[in-house]
């Protein structure tokens, strides 16, 4: 008898059974060389397949039941409505549980999304030269709280996560050329043991991605047909179905971010769930997206003027490089960023549904008292000339071409 017949006995199975058999024993293979378990969760829909999945294994006792269970949920302030939802809902069953110890993640007050965009200035993430959103309120501060909570206790750990490929090409790039290390068996999960952001605890984490392998309509079953039912947790997780386009969802693979993600071509989560009458009172936050774009343009930012020397001495490889937002424009988006929160909140209590809070009051306070000081990125002051103004063309070796026609351009 396979792992899978036990796993859906008494007449429940399911259409991939392969994919989860594989899981089971990807778990089995490393679950015994770690005294300590924990889980990191996005509240997404892979890691939220993952952590219902894990538990239901311990609850039927394909898995022995940790002495504690360590949930870190990964909240970024900045999750859509329905994803966060449901993950209360989540972890109200968790702490049902005496042996799970539920942990909110918080990136610091400095650091997170909006306090570090529109109070210390830095531009809006992008997908080239400047994607410090994920590293920053979700990375890190899963690393210090996996760090804290470990660190005084004996033994190893092993972080389970809810990677996938085919989620991202950047992350199969890494997987491919990570998947053999640290002697881990083809079909086993992509096992590290290594887990280079946790500081202090170098060594004693390890990290296992058992449904490394699930196609999305794998994750899709287990979200919307297995794991409501009583036998399987009963876990409220139809209403991530929602979120990522309901039934057209397996459809379009689809993905979620933070609302209004400066990362993504399209919000199409967010558009599929203003679209759903019982969620259409959150059409403003549609609003976020283009302000993101407004406050990348060279308007509202500044730049070197060059050419720069760094401490070395030699010279800057882009001596005229835009930085950050200008002080102005960061209190005017501040500004729309709470008007566009207020329209959402006030629909929501005139229709009695639920509200958002991606900006609450201390980073408000935080955001204002930055801008009050006038707090630049490390390098920058303020001083330097507009991103939008015509300058000399400095280039990397220090040369300079002028301006043609200076007289043209008012300078």
């Amino acid at each position: 008898m396979t792992a899978i017949d036990n796993l859906f006995a008494q007449g429940v199975r399911m259409v991939h059974e392969e994919a989860v058999d594989l899981t089971l024993a990807s778990l089995r293979a490393y679950w015994p060389l770690h005294q300590h378990v924990a889980i990191a969760w996005s509240g997404g829909k892979d890691s939220t397949a993952t952590l219902t999945l894990l538990i239901h294994l311990i609850d039927a006792g394909h898995l022995p039941q940790p002495e504690c269970l360590y949930v870190f949920y990964a909240d970024t302030r900045q999750e859509l409505p329905p994803i966060q939802a449901a993950a209360e809902l989540i972890m109200a069953k968790l702490r049902e549980r005496n042996w799970i110890r539920v942990i909110v993640v918080h990136a610091p007050l400095d650091k997170r999304f909006m306090v570090y965009m529109l109070g210390r200035g830095v531009p809006p993430p992008n997908n080239n030269t400047l994607r410090w959103c994920t590293r920053q309120i979700k990375v890190e501060p899963m690393a210090a709280a996996l760090g804290a909570a470990i660190a005084a206790l004996p033994g190893t750990a092993l972080m389970i996560t809810g990677v996938r490929e085919g989620e991202s090409a950047q992350r199969d790039g890494r997987i491919a050329m990570s998947c053999s290390k640290d002697g881990a068996e083809c079909g086993q999960g992509w096992y590290q043991q290594v887990l280079p952001e946790a500081k202090g605890i170098r060594g004693r984490v390890a990290t296992l991605a058992p449904i490394l392998h699930w196609r999305v309509c794998i994750v899709w079953d287990w979200l919307k047909v297995y794991a409501p039912q009583p036998e399987f947790g009963g876990w409220p997780t139809s209403i991530l179905a929602d979120a990522y386009g309901g039934d057209d969802a397996e459809e379009i693979n689809a993905r979620t971010g933070c609302i209004g993600c400066p990362l993504a071509q399209k919000d199409t989560a967010l558009e599929t769930i203003i679209a759903m009458p019982g969620w259409s009172h959150l059409a403003p936050l549609a609003e976020l997206k283009p302000l993101y774009r407004w406050l990348r343009k060279p308007a509202q930012r500044i730049r070197k003027a060059g050419p720069e020397r760094l401490k070395d001495g030699s010279l800057a490889k882009n001596p005229q490089r835009m930085g950050p937002i200008k002080l102005a424009r960061r209190s005017a988006a501040l500004e729309k960023v709470l008007a566009i929160q207020a329209r959402v909140n006030a629909a929501a209590e005139q229709f009695g549904r639920p509200g958002v809070d991606i900006l609450n009051g201390e980073e408000e306070a935080r955001i204002r008292q930055l801008i009050a000081d006038k707090t630049w990125p490390e390098k920058w002051d303020g001083s330097e000339p507009s991103a939008d103004a015509w300058l000399d063309s400095v280039y990397q070796d220090g040369s300079v071409q002028p301006i043609l026609f200076r007289d043209l351009v008012g300078t």
